[in-house]
């Protein structure tokens, strides 16, 4: 499951999607708002992504994901919009038969994604924004 939305993220929700009666770990990040960044503090997040092509590169990254790691269900969602502090922003979750291969998976998942996926991030202050690159 791959999702794009502007609704809040039910983390419980992915987390039921990616049980698998052969799993013996599942791994899940959650991204979420924080308050601050480089000692400012931030108001809220503004995320907008092109969504018909950053399910196709998520889909990508999954399908290299399932070629290194022996994947059971995997779900990821992504906010657009507005995310105030403290919520969930992205969620991920991997379920394999052991627990090393969920963590890294899970890993690699976020880690290209924020790399590729054409999803873009707005750090809103008190006194002005700034568009955010993925890796600075």
């Amino acid at each position: 499951m791959i999702e794009i939305t502007k609704d809040r993220i039910d983390v419980a929700r992915i987390i039921a999607a990616v049980s698998d009666s052969g799993a013996g770990g599942i791994d899940v990040f959650i991204g979420t708002t924080r308050n601050k960044t480089q000692g400012k503090a931030v108001v809220k997040l503004d995320f907008e992504a092109y969504e018909p092509m950053a399910i196709k590169e998520l889909q990508k990254i999954v399908d290299r994901a399932k070629s290194q790691w022996p994947i059971l269900k995997y779900a990821i969602s992504h906010r657009t919009g507005v995310v105030e502090i403290g919520e969930e922003a992205v969620v991920i979750a991997v379920s394999t038969a052991h627990r090393q291969a969920a963590f890294e998976s899970c890993k690699f998942i976020i880690d290209e994604l924020k790399k590729t996926v054409p999803i873009w991030k707005k750090e809103i202050f008190e006194d002005g924004d700034v568009w955010v690159a993925a890796h600075p």
